[in-house]
């Protein structure tokens, strides 16, 4: 295993993931290779962005790296572990240190309890301190993901999308994480929603020395985010390369179609921007 290096909190190798199927009409079976041989390493206290099409095996990869699914074969190496060779036992607290934040909050938040029971949800499972000492824990994560103290009563269906999502990173953050997986977590959000969830990324990681996993299918907002970028296609990673190497120098042709398509799209909002209005002809 040489994923023993200082930097590297997580070392996935050879990871495989197949799925079988049956054909809607004839009953037949058939697989779907989701992951294939899939590499990747990621550093500590870094920001990777995991970026393909629909079908492309990135939500795959992050719910066996999660340990929410389980691949059909290779190896997730974290504190020296082999995390797919462990006992059920064994797994339940090394479970804390990777947490997933999925896209939709609405539908991963439990509806019928209250944002600070949601927040406590995982300390319980986990058998973490007293009633009490988990009350005052949610309370002080709500106030660090900005939310006001005085909505810990209230359910996940009164909050807007982007409170949801900052309930949804202090439920992650219960457990004190090593590794934080946002899967499309900004996708369903406004612009000026999804910059300050972004400022809120930073300053958790800088408080925390949080290591973050954003799976994208944008490839301009992966540029943005992240220190350095891995490209997915047909469950393989084929390039990985820091933010600003991958813009000006891609090697993979897929990552040529896709940045060729990110820079077509910004070509022509560029040119929709500049065209001056034609005045409305004036009727007599």
């Amino acid at each position: 295993m040489n994923a023993g290096l200082t930097d590297t909190l997580v070392s996935i190798r050879n990871l495989t993931k197949t799925y079988v199927q049956r054909r809607a009409f004839s009953g037949t079976r058939f697989t779907i290779e989701a992951l294939r041989q899939t590499s990747l390493d990621v550093r500590r206290a870094s920001r990777l962005a995991l970026v393909g099409e629909s079908g492309a095996g990135k939500s795959t990869l992050a719910r066996c790296l999660a340990l929410l699914e389980k691949p059909s074969g290779g190896e997730i190496w974290m504190g020296g572990a082999n995390l797919l060779a462990l006992s059920r036992k064994e797994l339940f607290s090394v479970r804390r240190g990777i947490q997933l934040i999925f896209q939709d909050p609405a539908s991963a938040l439990n509806p019928g309890i209250t944002a600070a029971e949601i927040i406590e949800e995982p300390l319980i499972i986990q058998r973490q301190g007293s009633p009490g000492e988990r009350r005052r824990r949610a309370l002080q994560l709500m106030d660090q993901v900005g939310l006001p103290s005085v909505a810990a009563e209230k359910r996940p269906l009164d909050f807007s999308g982007g409170q949801r999502q900052r309930l949804a990173i202090a439920r992650a953050l219960a457990l004190r994480p090593k590794l934080l997986i946002l899967d499309e977590a900004l996708s369903n959000l406004d612009l000026a929603t999804r910059d300050s969830i972004i400022s809120l990324l930073d300053a958790l990681q800088a408080e925390h020395g949080l290591t973050y996993l954003h799976v994208l299918h944008d490839l301009r907002l992966a540029l943005e985010l992240a220190d350095e970028v891995a490209v997915m296609f047909e469950g393989q990673i084929v390039e990985r390369a820091a933010a600003s190497r991958l813009s000006a120098c891609p090697e993979h042709p897929y990552t040529c179609s896709l940045l060729h398509a990110l820079y077509s799209l910004q070509s022509a909002r560029e040119s929709a921007q500049a065209e001056p209005l034609v005045p409305a002809e004036v009727l007599p």
